[in-house]
């Protein structure tokens, strides 16, 4: 008889029952076999548990047998990590080597700021380039082991306080405290702070004091940094909580600093180290990206259709790479595959299947139902773009509905055109709306029992091996990051209150609730998935309707509620990765607090700098290309939410009114797949995950269909056919090839960027970098199916 779908209030759920012959049993083994049914609960809806050692767990449990699911279960948590992909890179025991050492803090600290200003200083130029975390990985160990060259091996006594400049070789231990460094201080990019304190200065023409600045860059940072403290035994120790990003620097730190060779009969017969195997991948990624990154740029959006065709528009809407739907993906650059979304190597298999069907269902099936059909107005618009339009198909000029103060003239906006967005950049607005309740609704069901259990357990919860060998050092104590968050609380209300920043203080109180209530189910999911959510919109969304027309209060709310619990999850990730390696946790909360507030005063000071000695700079001509694009989009984001509003934009009777409905489809279809799964937890459903179908295409746009069809492409490939076929070679291997293709192209870029873009040297003038692009696609309003005529405009005759 076939289940039924809904399960009735007396009806036992489908899990593996104790039988009734375990009465049998003694009371020591009714005991092991309890804990066995508790840990096989827990793990039941673990989309990342292989599903082998389930079923093994689950006939142990049928027949009773006690002994066999204990020996399962010390298999999988006592000897090495119940995960696969993390047994294969992380080390389960700890070796015995200094990490907080002069060497670690000398170097950390150099490169932190370093980093920290080449990031600031080319984030206001166009093209930009950034310094990332697989740089100063790369960097830092060279230097680690010229400084072993350079200086004595003595011990050296400076007022009492004894160290040593070379205490032993420099170790994979220090090298994580140098990149925790540098993640802490820009993991994801230029310090977020500074495009609101330059948006403020040059486009609205207003200027607080140095310490305004300092006081609203550090909070920002740091206030992240308590709440992933306090946060990090729900993000943290637990053994599912596996953060994939950080198994691909477990891979390259082991890498560079042990350089044996491979066990061929585990690795599909192949015996090449993972040093060599990293060396010869990222050569051959740094000489090939020559190819698509300057001589042959055709390579990197390969639409071959579009080309045949290029000034027909329905080719270049449906197969368009840019500003389509780019149904044909294929790509030869790995900037394309990896540049918005990250390597698509390091995902699970069932993350990158949900995000494909979430982008095939909603920017793909449903969006062409929109734009051919002209709603929204979508024949006047392109199918993609970044940019908002006006009502006669030209880029909205915002300057048209400020007043001379820079604030929003309604009277203005009346007389000009209502907001109107191209068809993929309407429907991620409302995908968004439903991936934020779709969260909190998929972990409370999927994870709710555990995270309660882990809050009453707090330090005393199951430990696995890693958690195991972590305990032999000292804790930060959460008190100290308790402590940290009431004072970032505390100087975050005067930053609000202080200035005359229109950003009232009740409005920080809800601010502040965000990342708080957020943090733990968007962290969670990208723990496992390695796909984090984004509350941006909900933050432009919230500030938009509580304080309209305040466009500094909008930037500030999002700047706390959005870039504070996004610089939390880095700081959690970080935290894990000191997990993994062994690193202790107060060197690592000292490291990385230190680095953090550093950074924001070196890129506050720096932006103020360039902002005082550049010539020209911020203006779109200006002769070395300063001309900051990061803060003209904000801006423009700035006067969108801030002055014209979501009232405008989103409530009843505007344009786009319908896609409040978002908000509850997100929160019904958790309910529904936690129906399906509970009643086939071993069937396919236990891998649908909500928040990803619905979150996972969060980049679109800038990114594009195009590129996350090329990105789950390869995912596919390496996560699903590899994994499958070739088990042994993606264990020992294909973290490694991730880290490799993404530091041969980050070198790559670097040396094009400074000895070609900077000396302002052309591309080969050719058909490959030209006539590749010259397609309505690759046109901002090419592929645009009607122009109104000249002197009218379309859409509503008015509008809110």
């Amino acid at each position: 008889m076939a289940p039924k779908l809904f399960r009735k209030r007396h009806e036992a759920e489908e899990i593996t029952p104790i039988p009734a012959y375990a009465a049998d049993l003694d009371v020591a083994g009714m005991e092991q076999l309890k804990h066995l049914h508790e840990f096989e609960k827990m793990h039941k809806f673990d989309p990342n548990f292989p599903i082998d050692e389930l079923n093994d767990l689950d006939a142990a449990i049928a027949t009773c047998n006690a002994e066999k699911g204990i020996e399962i279960e010390h298999a999988l948590m006592e000897d090495n990590s119940p995960y696969p992909e993390v047994r294969a890179v992380v080390r389960n025991y700890d070796v015995d080597v200094p990490a907080n050492t002069v060497r670690a803090w000398v170097i950390g600290m150099i490169l932190c700021t370093l980093g920290s200003g080449i990031n600031m200083l080319f984030s206001l130029r166009d093209p930009t380039i950034t310094i990332n975390t697989y740089v100063i990985q790369l960097i830092a160990y060279p230097i680690g082991l010229g400084w072993d060259l350079i200086m004595p091996d003595r011990v050296w006594n400076l007022f009492g306080l004894k160290f040593n400049l070379r205490p032993g070789k420099f170790n994979f231990k220090e090298h994580v405290v140098i990149v925790a460094m540098s993640n802490a201080s820009y993991a994801g990019g230029v310090l977020y702070a500074t495009d609101v304190l330059l948006t403020q200065r040059i486009f609205y023409k207003q200027t607080f004091s140095m310490a305004f600045q300092m006081l609203f860059g550090i909070t920002t940072l740091c206030t992240g940094y308590g709440l992933a403290g306090l946060a990090r035994r729900f993000l943290v120790w637990p053994a599912a909580m596996i953060w994939p990003a950080d198994l691909v620097n477990c891979a390259l730190f082991y890498s560079l600093h042990d350089h044996s060779p491979s066990d061929p009969s585990k690795t599909n017969g192949w015996s090449i180290g993972r040093y060599r195997l990293f060396l010869i991948i990222g050569t051959s990624a740094f000489v090939w990206y020559w190819f698509p990154g300057w001589i042959f740029q055709g390579l990197s959006y390969f639409t071959w259709i579009c080309w045949i065709a290029p000034n027909n528009v329905v080719v270049n809407k449906v197969f368009g790479a840019a500003h389509g739907y780019g149904l044909m993906p294929i790509t030869f650059d790995w900037t394309v595959i990896s540049g918005y979304v990250g390597s698509p190597l390091i995902p699970p298999f069932h993350a990158i299947f949900n995000v494909i069907i979430g982008v095939l269902l909603f920017f793909v099936f449903l969006s062409c139902g929109i734009h051919f059909s002209g709603t929204w107005y979508s024949q006047y618009v392109p199918v993609q773009s970044g940019e908002s339009y006006d009502n006669m198909g030209k880029i909205y000029n915002v300057s048209r509905i400020l007043d001379a103060n820079y604030q929003f003239n309604e009277t203005a906006y009346h007389q000009y055109s209502p907001l109107f967005l191209p068809t993929q950049f309407a429907l991620a607005y409302g995908i968004s709306f439903a991936a934020v309740s779709a969260v909190l609704i998929h972990v409370a069901l999927y994870h709710g029992k555990e995270i309660w259990a882990q809050f009453k357990m707090a330090r005393h919860q199951e430990d696995d091996v890693h958690m195991r060998l972590m305990k032999k050092y000292r804790d930060a104590e959460d008190w100290w990051y308790a402590a940290l968050f009431v004072v970032m609380m505390g100087l975050s209300f005067a930053v609000v209150a202080g200035w005359n920043t229109g950003f009232p203080a009740w409005a920080f109180v809800v601010c502040i609730l965000l990342p708080i209530i957020w943090l733990i189910p968007i962290g969670l999911v990208q723990a496992i998935t390695n796909m984090q959510l984004g509350l941006n919109v909900l933050t432009e969304f919230i500030i938009g309707y509580m304080v309209p027309g305040r466009p500094l209060a909008m930037m500030m709310f999002k700047n706390y509620g959005y870039v504070s619990m996004s610089q939390a999850l880095y700081f959690a990730q970080d935290l894990k990765l000191g997990h993994y390696m062994k690193v202790p946790p107060r060197v690592m909360f000292a490291s990385q607090l230190v680095a953090s507030i550093w950074s924001a005063v070196v890129q506050i000071l720096l932006m103020n700098w360039a902002l005082d000695n550049i010539p020209d700079v911020c203006h779109s001509d200006q002769r070395d290309k300063f001309s900051c694009p990061g803060g003209r989009v904000f801006y423009t984001a700035s006067v969108v939410w801030g002055a014209i509003g979501p009232a405008r934009i989103f409530s009843n009777g505007a344009i786009y009114s319908s896609l409040q409905w978002f908000w509850l489809v997100g929160a019904v279809t958790p309910i529904l797949t936690w129906m399906l799964a509970r009643r086939w937890p071993k069937s396919f459903l236990r891998y649908i995950s909500t928040p990803l179908i619905f979150g996972g295409a969060g980049q679109i746009p800038p990114a594009t269909v195009y590129i996350y069809l090329c990105w789950g492409i390869v995912g596919i490939v390496f996560n699903f056919f590899i994994r499958r076929r070739y088990n042994g070679w993606w264990l020992q291997y294909n973290y490694i090839t991730s880290a490799a293709l993404d530091c041969g192209l980050i070198v790559c870029t670097l040396v094009i960027f400074f000895t070609l873009y900077m000396t302002q040297t052309q591309a080969p003038n050719w058909w490959g970098n030209h006539k590749a692009f010259e397609t309505l696609d690759h046109r901002p309003n090419g592929a645009v199916a009607m122009q109104p005529p000249p002197g009218e405009t379309f859409g509503p005759s008015s509008w809110r």
